[in-house]
């Protein structure tokens, strides 16, 4: 395959950025998203040039690191996959591909194609986690949890923390993501004690991050590599009020 990248340059958060033309030949179908800005870099770097900075890490859709906007769509082409699992064989000989950061408020661009995601790890930290002392750990089996509950934690908190549901509402929200994080703690007994201060203490995180409001536009979940339902920004919604009746 030949392609032609159009990659946004960025030198550092307090400069302009500018999208930059490169000729990309002799690119294998069968190389991953991630792989083929390897190969970019490798020629690079034997020119002389300065090679392209981009987040990964596990690169198995695990780690939510790899947070590239492409050709408009968060982590690309393909529904319910990151951007490290999205292979060459998507786009066609030929094809031009624009690749750019996360654009959000939130979300600084640090260089080139990486951004600043503290932001989310904020709002873990203002309370997604149990803090109860449960002493020593008990076997799996000792507390019984209904099928229905697991199933619903286990979706939501197969959040990776990517971002993409912020990258690609168009007020920029973070809803998703936090409501994933709230949820999968309320489905459970274990996070029953702290379930109303917590969505409290993440949702008002949320509001100082300054992403935007959430208008259910539900562009999140379209762009959402685990395909996490909107269904978890009603009941994070639902808890919030109910927070707010208690006191």
């Amino acid at each position: 395959m030949h392609l032609n990248l159009r990659i946004w340059r960025q030198e550092n958060a307090s400069s302009s950025g500018v999208l930059v033309d490169y000729d990309a030949p002799d690119i294998s179908p069968d190389m991953s998203f991630l792989e083929m800005l390897d190969v970019l870099n490798e020629r690079l770097t034997v020119e002389g040039g300065n090679p392209i900075a981009f987040d990964h890490d596990c690169r198995e859709g695990i780690c939510g690191s790899c947070s590239l906007m492409i050709n408009g769509a968060a982590h690309g082409p393909m529904k319910g996959t990151a951007t490290c699992q999205l292979h060459m064989r998507s786009f066609a000989d030929g094809d031009t591909i624009v690749i750019e950061p996360w654009r959000a408020r939130a979300f600084p661009v640090v260089r080139d194609l990486v951004v600043d995601r503290g932001a989310l790890d904020r709002i873990i930290q203002a309370g997604g986690f149990v803090s109860a002392s449960t002493g020593g750990a008990q076997d799996a089996n000792e507390i019984l949890i209904g099928k229905t509950s697991a199933d619903a934690a286990m979706d939501a908190a197969s959040c990776i923390g990517c971002g993409a549901c912020v990258a690609a509402c168009p007020n920029a929200s973070a809803s998703l993501f936090t409501a994933s994080k709230i949820s999968h703690l309320g489905h459970l007994p274990q996070g029953q004690p702290e379930r109303y201060r917590r969505v409290i203490s993440m949702v008002a995180q949320m509001d100082l991050e300054t992403f935007g409001s959430c208008t259910l536009f539900g562009e999140c979940q379209e762009a959402c590599p685990k395909e996490i339902s909107i269904d978890t920004i009603s009941r994070m919604n639902r808890d919030f009020i109910r927070a707010g009746l208690q006191g």
